[in-house]
């Protein structure tokens, strides 16, 4: 798990940025707000769509693979840190509102004080299909070709060829 404070100085100028160009893109989904999206990721491959509705935290460590679709209000609570990148591979389909949550706080009420985030990395395979209003907690592996079923709550890594349904997500089946 990585630490950082969420309220310095420098993280509130990333975030201020990646949310202005959120909000831009939402308000108008254009070409060209889609790529000022685009920009603020680490690597965008090729051929990735995605809908309006979309934010994220920062964006500089995303990874999206190409052909990947991202629908309508999608949240990523990403990190600023490098040892915490959201990746989604190629040929992925992410439902409408999905939450990617690599960013959470202290259990401990004393450390929660200190307004200090703890961040793990979120990676999820090819051609991972994730249902509608699913939750994907951070820490999580999720396997080549997936099946998250939506309204899913991810825990746990998900083994590749699984389909996971369920609070939390369980597998059901082999595919």
């Amino acid at each position: 798990m990585q630490l950082f404070n969420s309220i310095s100085k420098e993280y509130l100028t990333q975030r201020k940025l990646a949310g202005d160009i959120c909000r831009l893109f939402n308000k108008s989904p254009s070409k060209g707000n889609l790529k000022r999206i685009k920009s603020l990721f680490f690597d965008c491959g090729e051929e990735v769509i995605i809908e309006a509705g979309f934010h994220c935290d920062y964006g500089s460590t995303l990874i999206i693979g190409d052909r990947t679709f991202i629908n309508i209000n999608c949240t990523i609570l990403d990190s600023p840190l490098p040892e915490s990148a959201i990746s989604i591979g190629n040929d992925c389909l992410i439902g409408p509102n999905v939450q990617l949550l690599a960013v959470s706080h202290a259990l401990d009420p004393q450390q929660r004080l200190s307004k200090e985030n703890f961040s793990q990395p979120i990676s999820i395979g090819n051609n991972v299909w994730v249902g509608a209003g699913v939750i994907i907690l951070a820490g999580i592996t999720i396997g080549d070709n997936a099946v998250i079923g939506a309204g899913s709550i991810v825990t746990k890594n998900v083994a590749a060829n699984t389909v996971v349904v369920g609070n939390p997500a369980v597998k059901v089946k082999d595919i």
